[in-house]
């Protein structure tokens, strides 16, 4: 297959606000021993890649500056020791860094077959997300069949995943979200219980809906989410926590409930971990839930797509928290 010389690829002038996005033209890159050069279709827009943009999430040591961290489009070359990828094969991926771009390098166990009955583009908004949810919901988070969940921000991209697997696997599921038309949109999805926390005091509704309080939380607020995540968990109960939409510190903070109900408190991000942690978490997604994507039963929600040159509007909009699901960048490919 014939490849261009130079593609265009976005790129940060400096740390700051959505105005040091630009688009530059770079050299196309070249699989190394282990690796899959994809032409880009689509790459999703995540909060992480804001936080990379504000000098605030630097990528992993061995990881270039361009931003992007999923993507899905076709296998256009094969390195060294690559088996069971066919050029021209449709594929999502999770990468280190990249995605903003019209090509762009992923490891091969992190490529998977795009889920039959889904588009290209809507297969851009499964790796970061369904990775995530998966691995600390249920492989971290150990929710079973019967169990209740809370998962904050039910209207994100995260959480919009999260709803649809927490339901296909049986569990009771309450979310918070920021206006009651977020609210809608996660019963729409499948949410049990839907809490405006604007309006509505969570540990107070979460306690009205279920006594007993829930077996496991799901959150990227940090702040002083966290002291009242522990109020409301039930005995064993589980915290896990993806991010810091607040702060990661809090002041006098008080652990007793740890310790009297026997509480599990783990976090983790994904982006850091070697490519045998990665490869198993993909192992795990592609066993677990791409029959369910391939079935219809869960799908990932896309409010907007944006072309490649226009990712600083994508991520004004990611800023707002105006949107539900995922925003994507597509190529023209």
């Amino acid at each position: 297959m014939t490849l261009p010389r130079t593609m265009q690829q976005v790129v940060f002038d400096g740390a700051g606000g959505p105005d040091v996005i630009r688009v530059a033209e770079a050299p196309v890159p070249q699989p190394g021993p282990g690796k899959v050069l994809i032409e880009v279709v689509a790459a999703g827009v995540n909060r992480p890649d804001c936080l990379q943009r504000e000098g605030k999430y630097p990528p992993p040591p061995g990881e270039g500056d361009v931003p992007g961290m999923e993507v899905a489009g076709h296998v256009t070359a094969l390195g060294k020791g690559v088996t069971g990828l066919l050029p021209g094969e449709a594929v999502c991926a999770l990468v280190g860094s990249g995605g903003y771009a019209e090509y762009a390098l992923a490891d091969a166990p992190l490529c998977l077959s795009v889920p039959r009955g889904l588009s290209v583009i809507d297969a851009a908004g499964i790796p970061e997300t369904f990775f995530t949810v998966f691995d600390n919901v249920f492989t971290r988070g150990r929710l079973k069949t019967g169990e209740w969940i809370l998962i904050h921000g039910g209207s994100s991209g995260i959480g919009s995943a999260a709803i649809q697997l927490a339901k296909a696997f049986g569990a009771a599921v309450i979310v918070t979200a920021g206006s009651s038309e977020k609210c809608a949109f996660c019963r729409t999805l499948g949410a049990d219980y839907a809490i405006d926390y604007k309006r509505e005091d969570f540990v107070e509704e979460v306690k009205r809906i279920n006594k007993r309080g829930v077996d496991l939380v799901l959150d990227m607020i940090g702040g002083g989410y966290i002291q009242k995540n522990l109020s409301i968990l039930t005995l064993e109960g589980r915290l896990v926590q993806i991010g810091f939409l607040q702060s990661s510190t809090v002041g006098n903070f008080n652990f007793m409930p740890v310790l009297l109900k026997r509480l599990t408190l783990m976090g983790s991000t994904l982006r850091s971990r070697t490519l045998a942690q990665k490869a198993a978490v993909a192992a795990a997604v592609r066993e677990n839930v791409w029959p369910l994507l391939e079935a219809g039963t869960v799908k990932p929600i896309i409010h907007a797509t944006f072309p490649l040159e226009d990712a600083r509007q994508a991520h004004e909009l990611m800023e707002s928290f105006s949107h539900v699901g995922k925003i994507l960048l597509v190529t023209g490919k």
